[in-house]
C-alpha cells in the first residue's frame, strides 16, 4: 500500500478534532443541533487552516444517517455510515467540490447550477463546495447569484477563499461568514506532538517548536514540513536536523548579536556578521530570527509571566530583556523589520545585514548611556582632525548674520583640538582667527559674506594647506585618511585562480552560469577516472543553486565541489583589479602632466574633479 502522507492522514472527521479554530466550531454546532441552517456559508482564511476540512465535515453533519441508519442530522457525524464513509473518500454523489482556479469560466458554473434543479440522489442536501472562490470570473459570480440567494431548500452552497476581498460584495450578502483564524504555534506543536505520538516517532521539543513557528499558522505546511522533516532525519526529529533543513540560523548566532548590540561594541557585532558570511547562513533569516527574539523580549520587559516557563529559551530571554531598555528594544525590532524588506537593495546582503546592525547601534534613543570608548579608538589622523576642526557654527534661526564671539569659537573648538595631533594647531588657529567679530553686513549681502575673502566655514580643499596657501607644485603630499574612499577589492592570485580564468576564457558562458564562473574562486583541480573534478569556492547562496551548478557542469565537462565561503581570487575580482590599476595609473598620468600642474599653480582655486578622469582602454 502507498504511503499516505500525514496532513491527509490525519485530516480531522468531526468538529472535535479540528485545531485552533473554536469560534467556528461552536456557531456551526449550534446551528446544526437547533436546526438554523443557512443556504450559503464562506469560509475565508489562509492556506492549511481547514477550511475544505470544515466543509466535508459539514457535509457530513448534513447527510449523516447514524450507525443504525436511523440518524438525523447532527454536529456529531457518526463516521461509519455510507454518507461520512463516502463523504471522507471523495465519492459521495451529492458533495461536488469545485476548484475555481481551474473552473472560473461561465461555463462550468452554469454547468453546475444545471444540475442543482435536480434533487439528491442518495443523501438528505446537496452540496456544493467553491474553493478559491475569489478566481471566478465577474460573468460567473453574476450567472450563480440568483440560484445563491434563493437555493432550493435540498441545495446548500459552501464557498472557500484565501482572499475575500476579491469577491463581490453581492455574494458576501447571500453568504454566512467565518474566518478561520492562523493556529497559534503552540497549537499547533501539540499537535505534532500527538501525531508523532501516533507514529511512533522520536522528537525533540526543539525540533518541533521549530516546525511549529516555521509553519507560520499553517496546520497542513506544519504536517508536510514533518513529513519532510522525518525523511531528512532518517525516522527521527532532531533539533540540529530541522533547523539544517529549514535552513534556520543558530540561536546561538542571535543572541551573541543582541549580546554585542547591548554591550555597543561594534567589534563584536561585525564579527557576528562575519560568522555568518562563513557559515553562509541567510541574512533575511537572521533579521527574521533577530525581529522574532526582539519582540519575546518586549514581552518579557511588559508582560513576565506570558512567557512559557517550560520553554528552555525562556531564561535567556529575560536575561537579554534585562540588558536592553525597553525603548531601545522597540527601535530595534523596527529596524530589524525594516532591514529586512530593504535587503533586496543592498549589492550584497551581508553588506546589507551588517548595515542593519549597525544602524542599531548608531541611532541610540535618547538617554541610552553608550559603552565608553577609551581615548585611543577616538584619535584621528592629522588630515581628519584638521576637517574635523574646519565645521561651521550652526546658526539661530532667524538670528542676525553676526559671526560668534571669540570665546564661543574657542570653547567650541576646545574638543576638537585637545583630540587632535600637534600638526592640526595651525588649522585651529587659522580657523578661530576667521572667527574675528565683524559688523553686520548690509542687506545686499543677507549671509555677511567678504566677498573679497573666502567663506568663514569654507572647509579648505585638499590641494590648499591649513594656513590657505597653495602647496607648491611637485610637492609630495602628506598620506592622508580617506575613511570614505570605497574598499579595495581583496586579491590574492593564486595558481589554480589563473588556470580556472584560462579554463573558463574558451566558454561562452552567459547569464547566471557566466556569473557562477566569475565569482568562484578555485581551490584546486584533479582527476577522478579521467574526468577533472574541481574545488570551488561561491560566496552567494544564489549561485550555488544546483540547477546552476549542473549548467557550469555541463559547459566545462567537468564535476564541480562547491563550497559556501568568501572568494578571495576569482575572475570577477581579477577584472576589478585590473580595473582599478588602470584608473590609478590614469589619475597619476592625469597629474603629473606639465599642463595640469600650470594650471594648479596658476589658478589656487582649481581642482581635478574626483571620477573626471577615465583611463584610455577601459578594462572590459
Amino acid at each position: 500500500m502507498s504511503y499516505q502522507v500525514l496532513a491527509r492522514k490525519y485530516r480531522p472527521q468531526s468538529f472535535e478534532q479540528l485545531v485552533g479554530q473554536e469560534h467556528v466550531v461552536q456557531a456551526l454546532a449550534n446551528a446544526l443541533t437547533q436546526g438554523r441552517l443557512h443556504h450559503a456559508y464562506l469560509f475565508t482564511g489562509t492556506r492549511g487552516v481547514g477550511k475544505t476540512t470544515v466543509s466535508r465535515i459539514l457535509a457530513k453533519s448534513l447527510n449523516c444517517t447514524g450507525a443504525d441508519g436511523q440518524g438525523g442530522i447532527t454536529a456529531q457525524p457518526c463516521g461509519v455510515c455510507n454518507a461520512c464513509r463516502d463523504i471522507d473518500q471523495g465519492r459521495f454523489v451529492d458533495y461536488v467540490e469545485l476548484d475555481a482556479a481551474s473552473n472560473r469560466g461561465v461555463e462550468e458554473i452554469s454547468q453546475l447550477l444545471d444540475q442543482a434543479v435536480y434533487k439528491p440522489v442518495v443523501g438528505r442536501f446537496k452540496v456544493y463546495m467553491i474553493d478559491e472562490v475569489h478566481m471566478l470570473s465577474n460573468t460567473a459570480f453574476n450567472a450563480m447569484l440568483k440560484t445563491l440567494e434563493e437555493p432550493p431548500e435540498y441545495l446548500k452552497f459552501v464557498l472557500a477563499t484565501t482572499d475575500p476581498q476579491k469577491v463581490p460584495v453581492t455574494v458576501l450578502s447571500r453568504c454566512l461568514q467565518f474566518n478561520l483564524r492562523p493556529m497559534a504555534a503552540a497549537d499547533v506543536q501539540m499537535h505534532l506532538g500527538n501525531v508523532l505520538g501516533a507514529e511512533h516517532v522520536p522528537a525533540e521539543p526543539g525540533a518541533l517548536r521549530l516546525l511549529s513557528r516555521a509553519a507560520r499558522g499553517s496546520m497542513r505546511d506544519a504536517l508536510s514540513l514533518t513529513d519532510q522533516a522525518i525523511a531528512f532525519g532518517a525516522g527521527q526529529l532532531t533539533e540540529a536536523g530541522v533547523r539544517q533543513m529549514l535552513g534556520s540560523v543558530d540561536r546561538g548566532h542571535v543572541v551573541s548579536i543582541v549580546d554585542a548590540l547591548a554591550a555597543a561594541s561594534g567589534e563584536a557585532v561585525v564579527a557576528q556578521a562575519d560568522a555568518l558570511r562563513s557559515a553562509g547562513l541567510s541574512a533575511a533569516g537572521t533579521l527574521e530570527d533577530l525581529a522574532t527574539l526582539f519582540q519575546q523580549m518586549a514581552l518579557a520587559q511588559a508582560a513576565p509571566t506570558a512567557l512559557d516557563d517550560a520553554d528552555p529559551e525562556t531564561a535567556e530571554i529575560r536575561r537579554l530583556a534585562a540588558a536592553l531598555p525597553a525603548d531601545e528594544v522597540q527601535l530595534m525590532y523596527s529596524m530589524a523589520l525594516h532591514g529586512r524588506a530593504e535587503l533586496h537593495l543592498a549589492p550584497d546582503e551581508y553588506a546589507g545585514l551588517l548595515m542593519v546592525l549597525l544602524r542599531m547601534l548608531a541611532f541610540r534613543p535618547a538617554g541610552t548611556v553608550p559603552k565608553p570608548v577609551k581615548a585611543a579608538a577616538l584619535a584621528r589622523p592629522p588630515a581628519v582632525a584638521k576637517a574635523v576642526v574646519a565645521v561651521p557654527l550652526p546658526k539661530a534661526v532667524g538670528a542676525p548674520p553676526v559671526a560668534a564671539a571669540p570665546q564661543a569659537a574657542a570653547a567650541a573648538l576646545a574638543p576638537a583640538v585637545t583630540e587632535a595631533p600637534q600638526q592640526a594647531e595651525p588649522a585651529a588657529s587659522s580657523f578661530a582667527a576667521r572667527l574675528r567679530p565683524r559688523p553686520v553686513a548690509p542687506a545686499a549681502e543677507p549671509d555677511g559674506i567678504d566677498p573679497d575673502g573666502p567663506p568663514p566655514d569654507e572647509v579648505p580643499p585638499p590641494w590648499m594647506d591649513a594656513d590657505d596657501t597653495p602647496r607648491a607644485v611637485g610637492a609630495v603630499a602628506e598620506p592622508r585618511d580617506e575613511p570614505d574612499a570605497p574598499r579595495r577589492a581583496v586579491l590574492r592570485e593564486t595558481a589554480e585562480g589563473a588556470l580556472w580564468a584560462e579554463r573558463i576564457a574558451g566558454l561562452n558562458l552567459v547569464g547566471m552560469t557566466g556569473e557562477l564562473a566569475r565569482q568562484a574562486q578555485a581551490l584546486g583541480c584533479t582527476s577522478v577516472d579521467g574526468r577533472e573534478v574541481w574545488s570551488l569556492r561561491v560566496e552567494r547562496e544564489s549561485l550555488r543553486a544546483p540547477a546552476l551548478v549542473a549548467k557550469l557542469e555541463a559547459a566545462l565537462g567537468a564535476r564541480l565541489d562547491i563550497e559556501a565561503g568568501v572568494a578571495e581570487d576569482s575572475i570577477a575580482l581579477r577584472t576589478v583589479a585590473r580595473a582599478e590599476a588602470e584608473q590609478r595609473a590614469a589619475e597619476d598620468l592625469a597629474a603629473s602632466h606639465p599642463m595640469t600642474r600650470t594650471l594648479l599653480s596658476q589658478f589656487p582655486s582649481a581642482r581635478i574633479l574626483p571620477g573626471s578622469v577615465q583611463p584610455l582602454t577601459p578594462t572590459p
